[in-house]
């Protein structure tokens, strides 16, 4: 999913750099506003996670690698505009550290990482999460279609980004049906993590999964309710 330099015109990833620059800007915005001292050493072990976790890669056509992308599960667990903010430096570090990716389209890089798991995912979680069961399991099942949902659309976002900008001759539909085709089997083994990951973490550390706030209301209203009866 990562965009190399050369492959894009200098429109698009200016484009893309103003997008994500202004996209990373609201979220930071939004951080500030909701700024909570606790989330700030998960953000940073999530950020270590995470670049371990995409570390992985394997070539899948002219130009692209796939990976796990892991927005959705940042999003879920530090809310979307830390998860997001998260996320952005993982791709930064990425790019300018591990030669992952282009300098002049990280841009869409955050735009098609981070963003889209915000600004998509994370309302996809939260609709989800309000139609399945309202237990651990069901926010687990929940984050992980949204996990797959988030990981297809990022790849179609990709190959439109080739679509509309590409500088060297490519067959776009090798291109797209390559592309989504794997990351649409990557989405699955992402959706199967996400899941995993904060099923275990509600059963023993839910204070750590932003998006489960809801259920820990609901379990401690229910307790509550319970000892009165029992009164």
């Amino acid at each position: 999913m990562h965009i190399p330099d050369g492959f894009l015109s200098g429109e698009a990833c200016a484009l893309g750099t103003v997008a994500g620059a202004a996209g990373l800007a609201y979220c930071l915005k939004r951080v500030r506003e909701e700024q909570r001292e606790r989330d700030l050493p998960v953000a940073g072990l999530a950020a270590a996670f995470f670049l371990v976790g995409d570390a992985p890669v394997f070539p899948v056509t002219v130009g692209t690698q796939g990976h796990l992308l892991g927005g959705l599960l940042a999003v879920a667990l530090l809310g979307p505009w830390l998860g997001a903010v998260t996320i952005t430096v993982v791709c930064a570090i990425q790019a300018l550290a591990l030669g992952d990716g282009g300098i002049t389209t990280l841009g869409l890089q955050v735009v098609n990482l981070a963003l889209l798991p915000a600004l998509v995912g994370h309302p996809l979680l939260l609709a989800l999460k309000r139609l399945l069961p309202g237990t651990p399991r069901g926010l687990a099942v929940a984050a992980g279609l949204s996990a797959w949902v988030c990981v297809v659309l990022s790849s179609v976002v990709f190959v439109g980004e080739f679509a509309l900008g590409a500088v060297v001759e490519l067959d776009l539909g090798t291109l797209a049906w390559s592309t989504i085709g794997a990351y649409a089997l990557i989405g699955i083994l992402e959706g199967v993590l996400t899941a995993f990951i904060l099923r275990a973490l509600l059963g023993v550390r839910p204070d750590l999964v932003r998006v489960g706030e809801g259920l820990r209301r609901e379990r401690a209203e229910r307790s509550l309710a319970a000892l009165e009866a029992v009164r």
